[in-house]
């Protein structure tokens, strides 16, 4: 094990373009636990139930029984050590972009400057009727749905649900960043779901090591 810390160090220190692509696993650390573990959303909700962008639409108030204590798991949740790290790669100007599949804002808490949200992000309220957004920090979430201001109509988190498509900017310019990646670190992540499994044999595809 420690010749492959040595072998990860020492491609880490020679990349020129290195990327990151993060998963549920990096923010256990942080008080969050994975979806799907023992103490996961989705041990108590049926993500099909109240995950799919369909349910939301004939039932928001429902939907947001679970969204209250999503919100609540992530708001005050704190970087950690394994965060902090990717700042200081980035930093050193050898970690180039973090592609994550979590919505928990901590890459952006602790510092990281090129995060491509792939699933988008808690902290932030969307209208799916007129298209305004707010920083849910402007609501108090505490049992009472938020509208929005212009429509009135009941506001998403900026989380892609089931049933919808990944944001074409975030599958873009991962896609991109992948393309010109000497190397990868998969932190977190099976990496089995796609689109998101395809970016590390994007990397791999151009003959850079794929490191997890």
């Amino acid at each position: 094990m420690d010749e492959d810390y040595k072998r990860a160090a020492e491609i880490i220190k020679k990349s020129k373009h290195l990327i990151a692509l993060t998963g549920a696993g990096i923010s256990v650390e942080s008080g969050i636990p994975d979806f799907r573990s023992a103490c996961g959303l989705w041990q108590k909700y049926d993500p099909m139930e109240y995950a799919h962008i369909d349910a939301f639409r004939r039932n928001p108030a429902k939907i947001w029984q679970m969204i209250f204590e999503l919100i609540d798991l992530t708001r005050n949740a704190p970087s950690n050590p394994a965060h902090k790290a990717l700042v200081t790669l980035e930093k050193m100007n050898i970690l180039k972009a973090i592609i994550t599949q979590n919505i928990d804002n901590l890459h952006q808490s602790a510092g990281s400057r090129n995060v491509i949200e792939f699933h988008g992000n808690a902290s932030v309220l969307e209208c799916l009727n007129c298209g305004s957004s707010y920083d849910a920090s402007e609501f108090e979430l505490k049992g009472n749905v938020p509208r929005c201001r212009e429509c009135d109509e009941m506001l998403k988190p900026s989380v892609i649900f089931f049933g919808e498509a990944i944001p074409p900017h975030a599958l873009d310019e991962s896609e991109r960043q992948a393309s010109m990646a000497d190397a990868i670190l998969v932190i977190g992540t099976s990496a089995v779901v796609y689109p998101a499994s395809s970016i590390p044999y994007m990397v791999k595809a151009n003959g850079s090591p794929v490191m997890r």
